[in-house]
Parts: C-alpha cells; sequence; structure tokens
C-alpha cells in the first residue's frame, strides 16, 4: 500500500491592512505674518520702575522680548528692547506700554553692536 502523502493546509491570506482615512481637506489657510524685529528704547518714569512690565508684556503679548542694555536708577528707567514677532503683535505690545506711562522711542544707530 502506497503511503499517503498530507497535503499542506492551505494557509489564509493575511488581512490587507487598513487604508488610512481620507485626508480632511485642506483649507486655504492665510499664510503666517512674516516675523519682524523692532529695537526700542523705552524710558520708565519713576512709578514704573520697580514694576516687572517686560515680564508683563512678554505674557500678555506673543512677542519676544531681549533686553540689549539698560541703565535703572531711582529717578528713570532707560532700556534698550528688541520684540521679536509679528507686527500686529509688537504694535500692540508698543500701546500697551505707552497706554501705561512709559516712553517708546525707535533705536536709530544700532548702539550695542557698532
Amino acid at each position: 500500500m502506497a503511503a499517503k502523502t498530507k497535503k499542506p493546509a492551505a494557509v489564509a491570506a493575511a488581512p490587507a491592512p487598513a487604508k488610512p482615512a481620507a485626508k480632511a481637506a485642506k483649507k486655504t489657510a492665510k499664510p503666517a505674518p512674516a516675523p519682524q524685529q523692532t529695537r526700542l528704547w523705552l524710558m520708565y518714569p519713576p512709578k514704573l520702575i520697580k514694576e516687572p512690565l517686560l515680564w508683563q508684556l512678554s505674557h500678555k503679548f506673543p512677542v519676544i522680548t531681549n533686553i540689549r542694555q539698560a541703565s535703572v536708577t531711582d529717578e528713570i528707567g532707560i532700556v534698550s528692547l528688541e520684540l521679536d514677532g509679528d507686527r500686529t503683535a509688537i504694535t500692540a505690545a508698543i500701546k500697551w506700554l505707552e497706554k501705561i506711562g512709559v516712553s517708546v522711542e525707535p533705536v536709530e544707530i544700532n548702539v550695542i553692536e557698532s
């Protein structure tokens, strides 16, 4: 009698990987405003010298502050400040500083690097 050979059982096909969900339609968003850097001179009156104004400014507005130079006495505080951010945020931050009593002037020449 001839030996019977067993045929291998059919191997089940692996399930096909799930197809990724359809991508959501891209919304046409406005391009992000170009970042800008502005250098300013701030002059604090005596009543504001001890206030953490630059900390408050960095928390109220989406700007990055960089103190380039400062001189503070009992009578006045003078700060050279760089603000990085979009134009509208910088403008709003400057208006806020002026509203609370800080004198704000643009830096005319690059004092630090010259």
